[in-house]
């Protein structure tokens, strides 16, 4: 698995994960499915979409449900959880499909901790997407991975190229 994006998308990626800490950033990458002859996936990123950080109590909810959790234990600030809203994904999905393009990831922050996924991370996570994670340590920006589900929908590094 292979992820293709530019320096000043991920200098993008970088700047919102710092403008909003404490909280978690969040975002989507739009752009291409790319079959390599080997079989292998790669995925060239055209756009990088901000979105707000809608945690609340009914994701928490939500995600405590899935995690087979009491709310309670799912209930986190946003200072270590995000959430999109679905019709923010719906809108982000129909304006890519209208440029010939898709969904083809997931990136947000993890303010004071390494960029490595959390559990809730995984739970949330879709086969077949990127997940960059940026490490913010006392308001910066200090490491950045991509990673990715394998067949038992555990993480994976993924390899990121710079392009243009």
């Amino acid at each position: 698995m292979v992820l293709i994006l530019d320096p000043e998308k991920l200098q993008g990626i970088r700047a919102h994960a710092e403008q909003t800490y404490p909280e978690e950033c969040c975002g989507l990458l739009v752009g291409q499915w790319l079959r390599q002859p080997d079989g292998d996936d790669t995925r060239q990123v055209m756009d990088c979409i901000a979105a707000d950080n809608d945690w609340n109590e009914v994701a928490a909810a939500e995600v405590g449900a899935l995690q087979q959790q009491p709310a309670t234990e799912a209930a986190a600030a946003k200072t270590s959880r995000y959430w999109i809203d679905p019709k923010v994904l719906l809108q982000v999905q129909r304006e890519a499909r209208d440029r010939n393009l898709d969904i083809v990831g997931v990136y947000h922050s993890h303010p004071d901790h390494v960029a490595v996924p959390s559990e809730c991370d995984r739970t949330l996570a879709w086969p077949g997407y990127s997940y960059i994670i940026v490490a913010v340590t006392q308001g910066k920006a200090t490491d950045l991975r991509s990673w990715h589900l394998d067949e038992q929908h555990q993480f994976q590094p993924e390899v990121m190229r710079m392009g243009a």
